[in-house]
C-alpha cells in the first residue's frame, strides 16, 4: 500500500471504506509530516491537531457503524488563513488579525464539515491576498516544496506548497487575480478557480469582492471535481452564491469530451515568455490533441489592458474592504493610550498593515477620490466589460480557452520583491479570467520532473458554470 500521506482523495476514501486504514491513522500521519517537513516549507501557519482528532473520530466511529459516508469523510484538508474556520486563528497572514479568532464558519467550511472533512490548519498566504510569491506574509515565507530557494506563488502558495509536500490530501485557496492557478502551476499542483459565485464567499476575509472566488487544490483533477463539487453551490450568506448542476462532475464521459473545442488565443502567447513556458504548453496541446480534442486559433483583443483594469479595480475595492481594520475592533496593540480617532488609525493601522497591503489601500482611495472618480474606475469598468465580451464571443466558436498560467515558471525569492510592477505581471495570464466571471483549471504539464527541473502548468478556461468541460479534460489528460 501506499504511504498513507501519498494518498488521493479517491484512494482514500476507497481505503477507509474498505476498513484498510482509520480517518484518525491517516490525520496522525499528515501531523506526524509536518512536524517533520513543514520547518524547511513553511506551508501552516498553525495547526488544529485537537480538533481534528475529534472530526477523524467521528468518522471512524460512523464507519464502525457501518453507516455511508461520503467521498470527502475523513479527508485531512489544509485551508488558507483567509477562511474562517470557527475557534481557529484567522489572520490573513497579518499582524493587525494576529490574535483574531474566527466566530463562525465560513460557507464552504460549513459544507466541508456536512462532508465529515478533517481541517488540519490554516496556511501561509500573502497578508491579505495581496501577492504572487507569498513572500508578503507577515509571519514567514512559504518555499517552494521542488527548489526551497524559490517561491510557491501567491497568493495561496501555502495551500499549493501543502499539496506539493504531501502536507494535506486536500487545500481551500482564495482566488482573485490567479492566486490559486500560479502557485498549483509553480508547485505541480492542480488548481481550480471556479465562477464567480459557484462557491460561496461568506466567511472568506475580503479582498476585492467582485473579484475574489474560493477553490481546491489537490493532487489530482479527479480529486478536485470531488472538492469542488461538495463546496459549491447556493449560499444564503452571499447573495451571489448561486446554484449550478455538478452532479456529474466527477464521472465524466471520453464521448462528451471529445466533442468539445479548444480554442488558442493569439494575445496569450506573447515575447517575452519564458521558452520553458511556452514549450510546456505546446507538449500539453500536443497530448489533448491525441485524446481527440479539436484546437481553433481566437482572438482576446482586449486581453492587453487587463492588467491595467485589475490594478484599478482591485485596489479600489481593497481600500472599501480594508476600511474595517480600524485597531479598534479589529487588531490593535492597546500599549500605548491614544488621545483621539485619528491618532488611533494612523498607529494602528500603519504598524498592523505590510508594505504592499498600504500601497494598493493608498492607490485604491486615490482612484476612488474626487475628480479621478470617472477618469479611473468607471473607465476601467467600462474596459472590463469588453474583455468579458471578448470570451463570450469566443466561447461561440469554441468551448474551452487553454493558455500558459504565467510567463516564467517559479521565481527565486527576492528577484521581484524591489520592483512590484514585475510581481504584478506574474498574473498576466490569469487576471481576465476573474475580470471575466470565468472558471479555470491549471494542470501540470508533464507529468515527471527530471533533476532540476521546474513544474510548469497550462491553464482550462471554461465557460461559466461549465467547470465540468474543464475538470473532464483534466481527468482524461491525467490518464494520458
Amino acid at each position: 500500500m501506499e504511504p498513507l500521506h501519498r494518498l488521493t482523495i479517491k484512494k482514500f476514501h476507497d481505503g477507509l471504506v474498505a476498513k484498510e486504514f482509520s480517518a484518525l491513522e491517516v490525520a496522525q500521519a499528515y501531523f506526524d509530516r509536518i512536524k517533520e517537513k513543514d520547518g524547511e516549507i513553511g506551508a501552516y501557519l498553525s495547526t488544529a491537531e485537537a480538533s481534528a482528532a475529534r472530526e477523524a473520530e467521528a468518522v471512524d466511529i460512523a464507519i464502525a457503524k457501518d453507516e455511508t459516508v461520503g467521498p470527502l469523510a475523513g479527508v485531512p484538508i489544509a485551508v488558507k488563513d483567509a477562511i474562517l474556520i470557527k475557534g481557529q486563528p484567522a489572520t490573513a497572514a497579518s499582524k493587525i488579525l494576529e490574535h483574531y479568532e474566527a466566530s463562525y464558519d465560513a460557507g464552504a467550511i460549513r459544507k466541508l464539515r456536512n462532508a465529515r472533512a478533517v481541517f488540519l490548519g490554516k496556511t501561509n498566504m500573502d497578508e491579505f491576498a495581496m501577492g504572487s510569491s507569498t513572500e508578503n506574509s507577515a509571519f514567514k515565507k512559504t518555499r517552494n516544496p521542488h527548489d526551497l530557494t524559490r517561491v510557491p506563488g501567491g497568493s495561496s502558495g501555502g495551500s499549493a506548497a501543502a499539496i506539493a509536500a504531501n502536507l494535506a490530501l486536500g487545500a481551500l485557496g482564495s482566488d482573485t487575480g490567479g492566486s490559486i492557478r500560479e502557485p498549483a502551476s509553480f508547485c505541480g499542483v492542480v488548481g481550480l478557480k471556479p465562477t464567480y459565485g459557484a462557491v460561496s464567499r461568506s466567511g472568506l476575509i475580503a479582498m476585492s469582492s467582485s473579484l475574489d472566488q474560493i477553490g481546491p487544490f489537490t493532487k489530482t483533477a479527479e480529486d478536485a471535481a470531488i472538492l469542488f463539487k461538495a463546496i459549491a453551490g447556493r449560499d444564503p450568506l452571499d447573495a451571489t452564491s448561486a446554484d449550478a448542476d455538478y452532479r456529474n462532475i466527477d464521472h465524466p464521459v471520453l464521448n462528451d469530451i471529445k466533442r468539445l473545442t479548444i480554442g488558442i488565443p493569439d494575445e496569450y502567447f506573447v515575447p517575452g515568455t519564458d521558452p520553458a513556458v511556452t514549450k510546456a504548453v505546446e507538449n500539453a496541446v500536443e497530448k489533448l490533441k491525441s485524446l481527440g480534442l479539436s484546437f481553433k486559433r481566437i482572438s482576446l483583443p482586449h486581453t492587453k489592458y487587463a492588467l491595467s483594469v485589475y490594478y484599478i479595480i482591485m485596489p479600489a475595492e481593497v481600500s472599501s474592504n480594508l476600511a474595517r481594520f480600524d485597531g479598534i475592533r479589529y487588531g490593535g496593540t492597546g500599549k500605548q493610550h491614544r488621545k483621539n480617532l485619528a491618532e488611533i488609525y494612523l498607529s494602528e493601522k500603519g504598524l498592523g498593515f505590510g508594505p504592499e497591503t498600504k500601497r494598493r489601500a493608498i492607490l485604491g482611495t486615490f482612484v476612488l477620490s474626487s475628480g479621478y472618480y470617472d477618469a479611473y474606475y468607471d473607465k476601467a469598468q467600462r474596459v472590463r466589460t469588453l474583455i468579458a465580451e471578448d470570451f463570450k464571443r469566443a466561447f461561440e466558436q469554441v468551448d474551452v480557452i487553454l493558455t500558459p498560467v504565467a510567463p516564467t515558471p517559479a521565481f527565486k525569492f527576492g528577484e521581484k520583491t524591489h520592483d512590484p510592477l514585475s510581481m504584478y505581471l506574474s498574473d498576466i495570464f490569469t487576471i481576465p479570467v476573474n475580470l471575466a466571471g470565468l472558471p479555470a483549471l491549471v494542470m501540470r504539464a508533464t507529468t515527471t520532473l527530471a533533476a532540476g527541473e521546474l513544474p510548469i502548468g497550462f491553464q482550462l478556461i471554461g465557460k461559466k458554470w461549465r467547470e465540468a468541460d474543464i475538470l473532464g479534460i483534466g481527468q482524461f489528460y491525467e490518464q494520458l
